[in-house]
């Protein structure tokens, strides 16, 4: 697996490992998410919630198995590769780096749309040039960073929920659970919603710069898992009194729209910098769960082997960070990436089937193994339930990765 030598420091504690996942998961996805769900599944939208709740939970905990297993840098791509074979750990490894490079600049366009609309490409690279500066200071510089944006959105976020829930526009009768757009639109609004939980992963990827990851994962990744699921009941259940499900569909920024709604215009300037901490806070864990998949990757030469080089002094994957800072940037600067969230969400329920898969193996017992078939099954129909262009545009990609693997392999065998 890793060289003598090569090997990443182990800095992080269970608390750093639960902020990291924090980190990832309570962005820019609470702020941006609810309302698409909303649209998609109408008096669903709970429902919706609770699906991705559950598929979330089962992929959490097949990842938290295999990364007590295999504590490497790499997340699935590791854990494909060691119990599926080479090909499905690369598949894996392809979809989360090509489908997280598309989110992170989501993320940075986010950032710039909320700080300066009218600079937000510019607003955007800036934000993606600093944040691949702290992460190559080094891992337990980005958690310190992390940990003090958690508590800002946190913060943010209990502010909406006290003064939506204690206004006089709060109705609870808006908060009918139903299916008035039917089971499909149910899955698609859980396809959508699935993008603001998947954070989790960047625990598992961080595996070999974890102390005692054997006992530190398995107790992170529910736990930072578990937090956030009552972060976002608690705020979905909020906003939908005040708006309802067709007032939130229509809101182009919910969370702001529903503290003015509550009748504090005042709160909305906040809500707006909490968005772009926010995702500014996606945005570093992203960055820094992506450049170790590429570093795993480079490892075993299906990118290129200079990535796979660690820095000397601050014994972090340098080069992967740069390049995929670089590219990030370049996307950044001249793409609209908020269509390939869509395409994100469906490269990220690829790479937990894969997970799923892999999980499936390690032991042969039925009640065990209950957890990946749910996990699996949950991820294969929320990615096909996704909006028609995400699923082709995704299919193809992870094509792409898979004919370029075929033809690596046979030009190996020459």
């Amino acid at each position: 697996m890793t060289q003598s030598g090569s090997s990443l420091r182990r800095t992080l504690g269970t608390t750093d490992a639960v902020v990291v996942g924090l980190g990832a998961m309570v962005g820019a996805g609470i702020f941006a998410a609810l309302g698409p769900a909303a649209r998609a599944a109408g008096s669903g939208l709970l429902l919706g919630l609770a699906v991705a709740a559950v598929v979330a939970y089962c992929n959490a905990m097949s990842s938290a198995r295999l990364a007590a297993l295999y504590p490497a840098s790499g997340g699935t791509y590791v854990y494909g590769r060691e119990r599926l074979g080479a090909f499905w750990g690369y598949l894996a490894g392809w979809s989360f780096v090509v489908g997280k490079t598309a989110s992170c600049a989501a993320m940075a366009l986010t950032v710039g749309a909320y700080v300066w609309p009218e600079q937000a490409h510019a607003v955007a690279v800036a934000a993606v040039v600093a944040l691949t500066a702290v992460n190559y200071g080094g891992v337990h510089k980005s958690a310190w960073l992390t940990r003090a944006i958690v508590a800002v959105v946190l913060a943010v976020l209990a502010s909406v929920v006290v003064v939506c829930l204690g206004s006089g526009a709060s109705d609870a009768g808006r908060l009918q659970v139903g299916v008035s757009d039917g089971v499909g639109g149910v899955l698609q609004a859980a396809g959508l919603l699935f993008f603001a939980f998947a954070g989790y992963a960047r625990i598992a990827t961080l595996g070999e710069e974890v102390r005692d990851p054997a006992r530190t994962i398995p107790r992170a990744i529910p736990t930072a898992l578990g937090i956030t699921l009552v972060v976002y009941a608690a705020v979905a259940v909020s906003v939908l009194s005040v708006l309802g499900p067709d007032g939130l569909g229509q809101a182009p920024a919910p969370l702001a729209d529903a503290v003015r709604a509550a009748g504090v215009p005042g709160l909305v300037p906040v809500v707006r910098v909490g968005a772009a901490v926010a995702a500014l806070g996606s945005l570093l864990a992203l960055i820094l769960g992506v450049s170790r998949t590429t570093l795993a990757m480079a490892r075993d030469r299906h990118l290129p082997g200079a990535l796979a080089a660690v820095h000397p002094r601050f014994q972090v994957p340098h080069r992967a960070e740069l390049a995929v800072g670089a590219v990030v940037a370049a996307l950044a600067a001249t793409v609209d990436v908020r269509g390939a969230i869509g395409f994100s969400s469906f490269g990220v329920l690829a790479y937990y089937a894969v997970a799923n898969a892999a999980a499936w193996t390690l032991r042969p017992t039925p009640v065990v193994r209950v957890v990946p078939v749910v996990g699996f099954v949950g991820c294969v129909t929320l990615a096909f339930a996704l909006p028609w262009v995400s699923v082709v545009v995704g299919a193809a990609v992870l094509g792409v990765g898979a004919a370029a693997y075929g033809v690596r392999k046979r030009v190996a065998l020459r």
